[in-house]
């Protein structure tokens, strides 16, 4: 009950308009890869999904903000059912575990697949900061590695627009304003392809939902 009242209350802030290239006929696992602009993105994709599909999917979010105070970390753990990963540290407070971002990156894409072997879906945002809400950033590799790990799971892109200014960046309190969601085409996947061209093409299927 929680969830679906957060739900409701999600679409009515942000006043959400949702559109699929092809609405979803089937609750196959799929990997939903975003934009990202706000603390909220992934609060509303999850809101914008079908009831059945929402059930199943699980954002992947910085363990330090879900996790700073019990209410975050109670709708975290219990409510979207996160998947909490470590971000690296501000370079005032780099540790030797720090300097090892190849060990945070595999160790995050290793709780991503064991998430997919459970049959759940992920909400993944491949820039891995939150950007100017006007051209999507350079995604990172981490979504090149999970194709490559579970190639049968489907790749949707999803492009968000306003969230930035429902919630802009060190605001904690969302303004109501109109914003869309928009549900892409599955991303086609060709065997063998490299690293850099896989990464751009996803980065495109992001950004040519949001234009005009």
């Amino acid at each position: 009950m929680i969830a679906a009242l957060l739900a409701a209350a999600a679409r009515a802030v942000a006043g959400g308009t949702v559109r699929w290239a092809s609405a979803p006929s089937d609750d196959r696992q799929r990997v939903f890869f975003a934009n990202h602009t706000s603390h909220l993105d992934f609060i509303l994709i999850w809101a914008s999904l079908p009831p059945h599909m929402r059930k199943r999917a699980r954002p992947v979010a910085a363990r330090d903000y879900w996790e700073a105070g019990p209410l975050r970390r109670y709708l975290a753990r219990k409510v979207f059912r996160a998947v909490l990963i470590e971000r690296a540290a501000p370079a005032e407070r780099v540790d030797r575990v720090d300097r090892n971002p190849g060990m945070r990156g595999r160790e995050a894409i290793a709780r991503m697949v064991e998430v997919l072997d459970r049959e759940d879906s992920l909400i993944v945002f491949p820039e891995g900061t939150r950007g100017s809400g006007v051209e999507v950033a350079e995604f990172k590799s981490g979504l090149y590695y999970l194709w490559r790990e579970r190639p049968e799971v489907e790749l949707v892109p999803v492009h968000l627009e306003n969230l930035n200014r429902v919630l802009p960046k060190g605001e904690f309190i969302p303004v109501p304003m109109i914003t869309r969601v928009s549900f892409g085409p599955p991303l086609d996947c060709a065997e063998g392809e490299p690293k850099e061209a896989f990464l751009e093409r996803a980065r495109q299927a992001v950004q040519r939902l949001g234009e005009p």
